[in-house]
C-alpha cells in the first residue's frame, strides 16, 4: 500500500500535503468579499443551481459587514486560541470569487495576503468567470504563496449540468482548468456524488475524466438539500432519490480508487449548515462518514489510485 505522508490514511489528505509543505498545520480561514454569482443575478440566468442555498455555499463563519482584514484577524485569533494554529490560508468560498473587475480583484487578494502568517490562497469559483487578466493576477501570487483555484464542476456529463441548471458545460470547465494549471496555479474541482440521474458508472466517469486532466485536488461532496432551494422542493415532491450512507461510502471509496495518488483530496464529505439542512441526516455525523469511508479502504484493502492505471 502507498504511503500518504506519513498518515495512516488510505487517501492525500491536503491538510497532510500543507503540513508535510510547511512543517505544521495550516488552517483555512474562510471569507466573505460580498461577491454575487452569474447563475444567480441574470447575467446567465436566474435561481442558480438547484442545490444552491441563499448563502451560497458559504460557511458563515464571518459577516461579510467586516472587512476582509478584520475577518483575517478575528479568524487567526479564533484558530490560534482554540489549536494554537500559527500558519493560515485565505479561503474565498461564499459565490463567484473572481466575478468582479480585475482592479476591485486585485485590492480584495491583496487584503486576504497582508498578514506575515498568511502562506497560501485559494479562491472558489466557477469555469466560466475567469480571463486571462484575472488569471494572470492570481499566477502572481504563486511565487510567494500556496495559490489555488477552486472550480466548481459536479460533474463531467453535461446533461446532468443541465438538469443542475449550472449555466456551463463540461468544455468550459475543461478550458478553464487548462488554463489556470497552464499559467501555475493549482486546481482544486468540486463534484457532488448523488445528483438526480446518474449512476454509479456516470460518477466514477467523472473521475477518471479528471484523472486523466491531472487536476491537482479534488472535493467530493454528497448531494445536500438545503432550505429555500429548487432541489428542496424537488425532494418534497418525491422527484429525487438521496443516496443512503454506505452508498456513499461505497461511492467515495470507488471514486478514490481511480484518482491518481498524486491528487490532493480536499474534502470527503460536507455536511452543510446543519440550520438549513433538509436532508440526509446521516451527515450531520460528519466524523462517522469519514470514519467509515476509513474502514471501508481497509476492508477492501485499498487506497487511493490502487485502480488508476486500469483505466
Amino acid at each position: 500500500m502507498r504511503e500518504f505522508y506519513g498518515t495512516d490514511k488510505r487517501y492525500n489528505q491536503f491538510s497532510a500535503y500543507l503540513k508535510e509543505k510547511f512543517g505544521q498545520k495550516v488552517y483555512k480561514i474562510t471569507l466573505d468579499a460580498g461577491f454575487s454569482c452569474p447563475n444567480r443575478d441574470g447575467t446567465i440566468s436566474r435561481g442558480g443551481c438547484i442545490f444552491c442555498d441563499d448563502g451560497g455555499s458559504f460557511s458563515r463563519a464571518h459577516s461579510n459587514s467586516l472587512s476582509i482584514e478584520e475577518q483575517i484577524q478575528t479568524g487567526i485569533q479564533n484558530l490560534a486560541g482554540k489549536f494554537r494554529a500559527k500558519k493560515f490560508m485565505s479561503y474565498f468560498q461564499a459565490y463567484t470569487n473572481t466575478y468582479k473587475p480585475v482592479k476591485e480583484l486585485e485590492k480584495i487578494y491583496g487584503s486576504a495576503l497582508n498578514h506575515p502568517d498568511i502562506v497560501g490562497i485559494s479562491i472558489g469559483t466557477r469555469p466560466d468567470c475567469v480571463d486571462k487578466d484575472k488569471l494572470d493576477l492570481i499566477a502572481s501570487y504563486t511565487k510567494d504563496y500556496e495559490t489555488w483555484v477552486e472550480y466548481g464542476l459536479q460533474s463531467k456529463h453535461d446533461r446532468t449540468l443541465q438538469y443542475i441548471n449550472r449555466g456551463h458545460d463540461f468544455k468550459t470547465f475543461q478550458n478553464a482548468c487548462e488554463e489556470t494549471m497552464d499559467k501555475g496555479i493549482k486546481v482544486c474541482v468540486h463534484v457532488i456524488l448523488g445528483l438526480p440521474g446518474e449512476s454509479r458508472d456516470d460518477m466514477i466517469e467523472t473521475a477518471k475524466t479528471l484523472a486523466d486532466m491531472r487536476v491537482d485536488g479534488v472535493k467530493i461532496h454528497d448531494l445536500c438539500v438545503m432550505k429555500n432551494t429548487k432541489l428542496a422542493q424537488m425532494y418534497e415532491e418525491q422527484k429525487i432519490k438521496l443516496l443512503e450512507e454506505d452508498e456513499y461510502v461505497s461511492l467515495v471509496c470507488d471514486f478514490l480508487e481511480v484518482l491518481p495518488a498524486e491528487t490532493t483530496i480536499h474534502r470527503l464529505a460536507g455536511n452543510g449548515l446543519q440550520a438549513l439542512k433538509i436532508a440526509p441526516l446521516w451527515l450531520n455525523k460528519k466524523f462517522e462518514v469519514l470514519n467509515k469511508i476509513d474502514r471501508e479502504l481497509i476492508r477492501r484493502n485499498s487506497w487511493q489510485g490502487k485502480y488508476r492505471d486500469i483505466y
